[in-house]
């Protein structure tokens, strides 16, 4: 369990990234043709739009939870074609979370010299969760698993009778994203992925 200050220390990156990814996955869809998200609220950066209170709280304490997830009709993606639509939709979030973490470690590349001033170590303190559940955030949706985003981006790739196999497995892809998780498979699966974009990410930053 974390204590009271990492929760607090935590927070506002929490925030912005569960709020700007579900924001991404509205606006990609709203630009492919589709206006569920606009109608449904979700073409915006106010957290409370985009938070599943049990899901978020789960989140901040457990560091596992979920957003209130973005629907969209990929039926209205006249322009792109459902299945390519859906993996530009599905993109978009952690796409987004990535260079939220690039802004992230730009700022803190800014922060090195202050780091010794009180203001510096509290900027530094919020600036590093940013990164981090940034990254982790990404990471953990591009598992080609259903209900991620991994799930429907490999669909994208593959042939439609891969996609439909993929799409096949979505009434049981909570059941078996626990499993993975209880097992520790996600984090097996993740911390790679974090390793990579983060070392690409400090290439062109440092």
């Amino acid at each position: 369990m974390p204590s009271i200050i990492e929760m607090i220390t935590w927070l506002p990156a929490i925030l912005i990234a569960i709020t700007f990814h579900e924001y991404a996955h509205g606006q990609v869809a709203y630009l492919l043709g589709d206006n569920t998200p606009y109608y449904q609220g979700r073409l915006t950066i106010n957290p409370l739009a985009h938070i599943d209170w049990i899901g978020f709280f789960m989140l901040l304490i457990f560091k596992f939870g979920w957003a209130k997830p973005v629907m969209v009709n990929p039926y209205n993606f006249k322009k792109v074609g459902m299945k390519r639509g859906m993996m530009l939709v599905s993109l978009a979030g952690p796409g987004m979370n990535i260079l939220l973490a690039f802004i992230g470690m730009i700022a803190y590349k800014f922060l090195i010299p202050f780091q010794t001033s009180e203001w510096g170590i509290y900027a530094v303190r919020l600036v590093e969760p940013l990164i981090w559940i940034n990254l982790i955030l990404a990471a953990f949706n591009l598992i080609p698993v259903p209900p991620l985003d991994g799930a429907k981006i490999l669909a994208g790739i593959l042939p439609d009778s891969g996609a439909r196999a993929i799409y096949s497995l979505e009434q049981y892809g909570f059941l078996i994203l626990l499993l993975l998780i209880f097992t520790g498979v996600t984090s097996a699966l993740i911390w790679p992925i974090v390793r990579v974009i983060y070392g690409f990410l400090h290439m062109l930053v440092f």
